[in-house]
């Protein structure tokens, strides 16, 4: 039901009510309540296709209860990355885009899309599990920058790989 409550989507809906509501009053002699809901209506239903054509649904966060009471164990840098990813965003084609496009870790026409987001427990060390669709950026050119990832988020992270079987999807964990 969440991914139907969009802003996109309410816009449109809003939008094609007031043209609706315009359009019957018009035909039906109402002309004071026509001519205000319609001239609103249109532009405003046409904003909302505007949004729906760029928007990009936000990525699932796995246990948000306990992601919200572990706020004071993780860098607030962690925490805000998590809060940009599960909303949703407009005019860009993947989350952590500029990030990734940074990274030399992007694609242009097929970038890596991030699908859900888990702050979990590994061996006593807390972290954040990413999962990414690699789609055309292949998987060894994310494994070479590995080093580079420990540190781009913040400063003296540990990371680690897990590689799906069909290796069109992949788990990156950051330890901190």
């Amino acid at each position: 039901m969440k991914k139907y409550l969009s802003p996109g989507n309410l816009i449109v809906t809003i939008g094609g009510v007031l043209a609706f509501v315009g359009m019957t009053a018009y035909f039906t002699d109402s002309v004071n309540l026509s001519v205000p809901t319609f001239f609103y209506g249109v532009p405003i239903f046409l904003i909302g296709l505007g949004l729906k054509t760029s928007e990009i649904p936000p990525a699932e966060l796995f246990d948000k209860t306990t992601f919200d009471t572990n706020r004071f164990n993780r860098p607030k840098e962690l925490t805000a990355l998590v809060k940009d990813v599960t909303r949703w965003r407009y005019g860009i084609k993947a989350h952590l885009e500029s990030s990734l496009e940074s990274l030399n870790l992007w694609d242009e026409d097929n970038p890596p899309q991030l699908k859900e987001i888990e702050e979990i427990t590994k061996e006593e060390k807390n972290g954040l599990r990413m999962r990414f669709e690699l789609n055309a950026v292949p998987l060894e050119k994310w494994i070479e920058k590995q080093e580079r990832l420990n540190r781009f988020f913040v400063k003296g992270l540990e990371s680690e790989f897990i590689i799906d079987d069909n290796k069109k999807e992949f788990d990156f964990i950051l330890f901190y």
